[in-house]
């Protein structure tokens, strides 16, 4: 991919949400909500503090993260829908 992320923003990629829930009900595509979900593309090299030192990042590329509902700013990368945030809008990173 031809993008990278700078500072502390990450990139991600939305997991598809469930079609069916555990009682085998099938969701339509107008009630989903969009997922909080996502995998981690790209991330950048880290924050930069007052004295110069940058702090690395939590996550990784290959990571499965949670964030908030409304976090992030959709972009289109070579075609695909991805998410940039700053790596605070991330909620925590699962398994």
């Amino acid at each position: 991919m031809a993008f990278r992320p700078l500072h502390d923003r990450v990139l991600v990629r939305r997991v598809e949400a469930e079609e069916k829930t555990a009682g085998g009900i099938i969701i339509p595509d107008a009630a989903k909500e969009k997922p909080a979900e996502g995998e981690v593309v790209s991330v950048g090299s880290g924050a930069r503090a007052e004295n110069g030192t940058i702090t690395p990042m939590d996550v990784k590329a290959g990571d499965r993260v949670l964030f908030g509902k409304w976090s992030g700013t959709e972009v289109k990368v070579d075609g695909e829908d991805l998410l940039i945030m700053k790596e605070s809008d991330i909620l925590g990173i699962i398994g």
